[in-house]
């Protein structure tokens, strides 16, 4: 494969580049790790930003349909928009439908837009592994807005807000009250709360919902990135496309004033550093997978289920294998 061939079919907004890419950096073989890694070098210097926003939500509340609806909008104003769809992958067989985009039959069709499923594999938080580096070459690609729709795993699922601009939490009506709302976790993360289905028989529900979590934002620390008002709730209906035009024009607000007030590239900055350590954990995890590791985790494992060797004296010896100083417990 010619990485710089690859890499200059991508800066043209080149479809099937960008999906052979994507499947590039998912892979797990060392050589396609390797000419991954070449290959985001080469896009590193692009220079190009997409707004990145983050979508999550409990399994049901309507995320496709409301990426469908917001995105159709989105391309009707003239924006190139990319949709990263996280599947969820079976513990048991390890296998995912990945039928995000025959549920977004619209958007899928649409020549400014770009749908790509990918699955969860073992990685927790709602995300795949290798989301970021996907977002990454979208933005080299050319695409103005970037999705990242989650599994919709519950309040855990937080690791879409350390590659994304902004963290919208998808809620459905008579989903929780005050009280729900001040739960710590994924609420402390959310930069704009939308509650969907506000259509029919459900609109006063939604209406009511919207107002309990609004009065439990404010009982939230304010944090430094945010301007007065926010974090906020709104109401919308992606069946009807209702109020996607009022929650897109407060993202633009908010993505302004933190441009304006230097929050924009020190996120950023902060999010890659948070990468980087993840990288380093995640090599050094993969150490232990090695044959004679395996068989030594083995051995030790039995000793500690056996009661001959206490955990923390088995960690001990794997660490000492590795050449890491086993730090002292607290």
């Amino acid at each position: 494969m010619d990485i710089k061939e690859l890499g200059a079919k991508i800066l043209t907004g080149d479809r099937r580049a960008l999906a052979r890419a994507i499947t590039l950096v998912e892979s797990r073989r060392d050589d396609h790790r390797a000419a991954a890694g070449e290959l985001l070098d080469e896009l590193a210097g692009s220079g190009r930003e997409a707004l990145r926003i983050g979508l999550s939500g409990t399994p049901g509340v309507g995320k496709s349909t409301f990426i469908e609806s917001f995105g159709m909008m989105l391309t009707g104003q003239g924006l190139r928009v990319a949709v990263l769809a996280v599947d969820p992958s079976s513990a048991r067989s390890g296998g995912s439908i990945l039928g995000d985009k025959t549920r977004m039959d619209r958007l899928s069709r649409d020549p400014n837009a770009f749908i790509r499923p990918s699955p969860s594999q073992t990685h927790l938080g709602g995300v795949a592994r290798r989301s970021r580096e996907a977002v990454a070459l979208c933005e080299a690609a050319g695409f103005d807005v970037v999705l990242i729709e989650t599994v919709g795993v519950g309040q855990s699922e937080t690791v879409v807000a350390e590659m994304s601009d902004l963290f919208v939490l998808l809620l459905a009506p008579a989903g929780g009250d005050e009280l729900q709302g001040v739960k710590r976790g994924i609420m402390e993360m959310a930069d704009l709360i939308l509650v969907n289905k506000a259509d029919g028989d459900l609109k006063a529900t939604a209406t009511r919902t919207c107002s309990d979590y609004a009065g439990a934002l404010r009982l939230l620390r304010k944090r430094p990135q945010d301007p007065e008002g926010f974090p906020k709730a709104l109401i919308v209906s992606a069946v009807e496309e209702s109020g996607l035009d009022k929650a897109w024009e407060e993202m633009r607000a908010l993505t302004d004033w933190r441009r304006e007030n230097g929050h924009w590239q020190g996120r950023r900055a902060a999010q890659a550093r948070y990468w980087f350590r993840q990288e380093v954990q995640q090599a050094l995890m993969s150490q232990l997978e090695t044959p004679a590791m395996r068989a030594l985790m083995e051995e030790l494992g039995d000793k500690v289920a056996d009661g001959d060797m206490a955990p923390v004296m088995a960690a001990r010896e794997i660490l000492g294998r590795l050449g890491e100083t086993p730090a002292e417990p607290d």
